[in-house]
């Protein structure tokens, strides 16, 4: 099936997110659409699986127009989308979320449970995308979920896959599973879009380059012939640097002081075990690791959402172990979570409104008896301009932006504050190039003010541009300890891996 979009253009208000697009999928072809944050991909993409009506232009469908009042046409008409965000049940089974609206029933309509399992078995088998029936969504890696998302969009007989940031969320190894995954639906004969805005990746497995910039296309590019350098000037229409450009750290005292630290997880098991370490003021201290060795665990205890069973932490002198959230916020630490959505902000309020989620209570903002909106929407659109969150106003709500732009959102309001200490992670997850570059000059400009930086991230190149000590956790403990400068890839991977020689 071969897909032509003709002049699309989709407005919403005011706002211009698609201007006149033209854009061809071709089937046994993987398309990469490739953009800055707000440039509109998933928008376009949206528009394409029924989810927004066009406001001008055309779809075709092998040549005919078709027009889509919904998102049930187009996964009739055979498109599918997997959202960067999965749209997953996550107390159903694999088999009860993949059938979830096209149940197979037997008698008096009952849902046929044992057709459903053998139905994920078999298209998991064909398309190399194993999992388990009956495993629970909620108790599966990350990467097993997305699998999960796009067998329930092979089980609709899709012919056309978008991808919406399909690698946010993966490791290193999910992600090179996830390439062979799309390879093979590839040469299957299905059509794929991979939207993405990470350059290495679309010149690894995308056939072919569109780039949207402001809503329109820009440039096309050839992953044979192009180079990240050259993408990424057409992404944001300017000359992109690549590297961290710092000075050698200065540390001085100690501003965060872990000590024999001891975290259980949800399922009462020990994530964090016996954990020592220390962040100076004026270095960046940075942990790898594929995800689920405890980072998650760690960061929460540190930052008060999680209790410890054991061992201390000391901010600056100050036994913090069993403070309140709001009471290492009101010492000096900042808090980037690794889930922009569930630990970052609340969607359903303004700009302003998630501006000001941990400082509401305080002056400026407020004087104890009611709130002073004018200086909140003052400062919130102040700091939205400084960070470059693209939005029409700080009254949107935060639901409306897009991914890249929500994450700016809480880096924006973490780091705009006076801090001792930022601890952040995954603080460039499902961000742009060119946000990236100035996410990490904000960070490097925190360290060289004297702040103790603890950087989580399961980007390799993340961790050794902006450390400047890297500490490797594997199965809940620190494993190793490098200077960051000195560090190779190899080293931190055989460390990530449990490798003790």
């Amino acid at each position: 099936m071969d897909i032509e979009l003709r002049g699309i253009t989709k407005r919403f208000g005011p706002v211009v997110a698609n201007s006149d697009v033209n854009l061809t999928i071709r089937a046994g072809e993987i398309l990469g659409l490739l953009g800055e944050n707000g440039a509109g991909k998933t928008t376009l993409m949206n528009v394409l699986s029924g989810l927004y009506r066009p406001d001008e232009g055309e779809i075709l469908i092998d040549g005919k127009p078709t027009r889509f009042e919904g998102a049930g046409d187009a996964i009739r008409a055979g498109i599918g989308m997997v959202h960067q965000h999965f749209m997953l049940v996550p107390v159903f089974t694999v088999a009860e979320n993949v059938v979830l609206g096209v149940e197979p029933t037997g008698r008096l309509d009952h849902l046929d449970i044992a057709t459903a399992r053998e139905q994920v078995r078999a298209i998991g088998a064909e398309h190399g995308l194993v999992v388990d029936p009956d495993a629970i969504i909620e108790e599966v890696p990350v990467g097993v979920q997305q699998r999960v998302e796009i067998i329930k969009v092979l089980f609709r007989s899709a012919d056309v896959l978008i991808f919406d940031e399909p690698t946010a969320v993966l490791t290193p190894q999910e992600v090179e599973d996830f390439f062979g995954i799309i390879r093979s639906l590839r040469d299957a004969g299905k059509a794929l879009v991979f939207i993405t805005h990470k350059l290495f990746e679309i010149l690894e497995v995308a056939d072919r380059i569109s780039v949207l910039r402001g809503g329109k296309i820009v440039g096309e590019g050839d992953p044979k012939t192009a180079t990240e350098a050259e993408l990424a000037e057409m992404m944001v229409g300017r000359p992109v640097s690549f590297t961290v450009d710092k000075k050698p750290a200065v540390p001085r005292r100690p501003m965060i002081e872990v000590r024999n630290l001891k975290v259980m997880n949800d399922r009462h098991e020990v994530a964090v075990n016996d954990v020592s370490f220390a962040v100076r003021a004026g270095e960046v201290v940075g942990i790898a690791g594929v995800q689920g060795n405890g980072q998650t665990e760690l960061v929460e205890a540190l930052t008060g959402l999680r209790s410890a069973i054991a061992g201390s932490v000391v901010f600056h002198d100050e036994d913090i172990t069993h403070a309140s959230a709001r009471h290492r916020h009101k010492l000096g630490m900042a808090h980037v979570p690794e889930d922009r959505q569930r630990e970052g902000l609340i969607e359903t309020f303004t700009l302003a409104e998630n501006m000001v989620l941990d400082s509401y209570y305080d002056e400026p903002y407020s004087t104890g008896i009611r709130m002073h909106w004018p200086k909140v929407e003052t400062e919130a659109a102040r700091i939205i301009t400084d960070f470059d969150v693209r939005t029409s106003s700080v009254f949107e709500l935060a639901d409306h932006l897009s991914g890249g732009n929500q994450q700016k959102l809480v880096v924006a309001r973490e780091m705009s504050r006076d801090i001792q200490v930022l601890i952040a992670s995954q603080p460039t997850r499902g961000v742009d190039v060119g946000s990236i570059e100035y996410i990490h000059k904000r960070i490097i400009a925190a360290r060289d003010a004297e702040v103790g930086v603890l950087i989580v991230s399961t980007e390799l190149d993340e961790i050794r541009a902006l450390s400047d000590r890297v500490l490797v956790m594997y199965r809940g403990r620190v494993v190793a300890e490098f200077d960051a400068a000195a560090a190779t890839v190899a080293e931190l991977g055989l460390a990530m891996a449990g490798a003790t020689a």
